[in-house]
């Protein structure tokens, strides 16, 4: 059986309306056949007297006139076929078919219903016995009446079809009605289901349980408490990863400055100084590091209901990002641009926006070769404001650009990088309900653009 609620419950009212039916139809059957048996033995006992009524002594001899009324009591359109019999207790045939199977009664005046079979065919019959008197000579005239069944079963099936209809009627009227109470029920259960699937996977509110029927509720609030327990988990990685990173940035800190002092020290062999290099070198790769898995754990906390709601410039932010990353670009050999609006303003966390601008364009100047281009664009319309920062690298092949938002992943090996610029980025953009997104460069044979849509203030 299917495991659907609907079903399950359409089936726990089917069954016991099927089963009320059948009872009742089987009931009603009965009735309806009991009540047309009443009417034909009736009819079969009011033509068998009427006849008897017309019995009479003719010098000494009994003889009989067989009435009409008597046998147009039988009319009906169903084509029913009567046969009689009147017959002396000597045996002598005063009327009817010689042949008729009679059955005589063992009291006067007492009618003796019975089925019988003539001509091949099932009859119902009435034996009816009048005494008949004539000086003081007493005869038993048996008077036998018998039908065919077809106006019987008409009656029978006029009674009882009716009854059986209305009956299925009703329990196809109750089943529909069923499917449209269950359809409007099961739509605060529905909701839920929406607002969970509906949901970011970091999302961890509590579901509403105030519209939810009284049976359904503790089950949300068994969710509830699930979520509410995954919520703790989750703040506590996401503490030990920034308390980590806190814990870490500080030694290596203090790192990088010995590194730096032992380098100044003429007198160094050129190995140890190789060595120290390298040193330092991986020491500001771990302070990199540090600080955007910091900045990571600051970007999948946030929430758009939590960050400092305050009006910020994307294009300001964006202009003083180009200035800091210039000096980046010129080492490089990087051709950094910026086509920026006058202006474009939306609601958010100004620090969490410049990191975004800075990961996105940093990124591209890393994995732009020397020689490159790397424009950033702020526009604005009535409806959003788009930050795109276009590239003419080498671009990102178009079954990678699934997995670049992942933590740690990179596209190129040849590039020193941390694989946490894109995942910061989209971790930023998500928290303030905007949507990021890859496309090709101006070249379509090389080049990246990654574009950054907020609604616009």
């Amino acid at each position: 059986m299917t495991n659907s609620l609907r079903v399950r419950l359409l089936w726990w009212l089917l069954v016991p309306l099927a089963i009320y039916v059948f009872v009742t139809g089987k009931a009603a059957y009965d009735n309806a056949r009991h009540t047309a048996d009443l009417v034909q033995e009736n009819t079969l006992l009011a033509s068998a007297r009427m006849i008897a009524g017309e019995v009479e002594w003719s010098d000494g001899r009994l003889l009989v006139d067989i009435p009409p009324a008597a046998l147009e009591v039988f009319a009906s359109p169903y084509g029913d076929q009567v046969f009689y019999n009147v017959s002396v207790d000597d045996g002598r045939l005063l009327a009817g078919v010689p042949d008729f199977p009679t059955r005589a009664t063992t009291t006067h005046d007492s009618p003796n219903y019975y089925d019988a079979d003539l001509d091949g065919k099932p009859v119902r019959a009435v034996g009816f016995v009048r005494q008949m008197y004539d000086n003081g000579a007493i005869r038993r005239v048996l008077v036998s009446v018998g039908k065919t069944q077809a106006s019987r079963d008409a009656m029978i099936r006029e009674l009882w079809r009716p009854q059986l209809v209305r009956q299925i009627e009703m329990v196809l009227l109750a089943v529909a009605l069923a499917c449209i109470g269950l359809t409007f029920e099961l739509r605060p259960l529905l909701k839920v289901k929406e607002d969970v699937m509906d949901r970011d996977p970091m999302q961890l509110e509590p579901l509403r349980v105030e519209r939810l029927h009284t049976e359904l509720r503790p089950i949300v609030e068994a969710i509830n408490q699930c979520i509410a327990r995954l919520g703790l988990q989750v703040a506590a990685q996401r503490r030990f990863i920034a308390d980590a990173a806190h814990q870490l940035r500080t030694p290596l800190t203090l790192l990088e400055t010995q590194l730096q002092f032992a380098r100044q020290h003429r007198e160094m062999e050129p190995t140890l100084s190789e060595a120290l290099a390298a040193m330092q070198r991986s020491n500001r790769s771990m302070v990199g590091l540090t600080n955007k898995l910091l900045l990571l754990a600051q970007a999948e906390a946030a929430d758009y209901t939590q960050l400092a709601k305050q009006k910020v410039d994307l294009a300001a932010i964006a202009q003083d990002v180009i200035e800091d990353l210039a000096m980046f670009a010129q080492k490089r050999e990087i051709d950094l641009g910026a086509e920026l609006a006058e202006s474009a303003w939306i609601i958010g966390h100004e620090g969490l926006l410049s990191a975004l601008v800075y990961n996105i364009v940093e990124n591209a100047i890393r994995y732009t070769q020397p020689g490159g281009h790397v424009t950033v664009t702020v526009a604005r319309d009535a409806q959003r404001v788009t930050l795109a920062v276009t590239d003419d690298g080498p671009g990102i092949p178009a079954e990678a650009r699934s997995r670049v938002f992942e933590p740690f992943y990179r596209a190129s090996a040849d590039t020193e990088g941390t694989g946490l610029g894109l995942a910061i980025a989209k971790e930023i953009v998500q928290a303030h309900r905007g949507e990021i997104g890859l496309s090709t460069g101006e070249h379509p044979a090389r080049g990246l653009t990654v574009s950054a849509t907020f609604v616009v203030l």
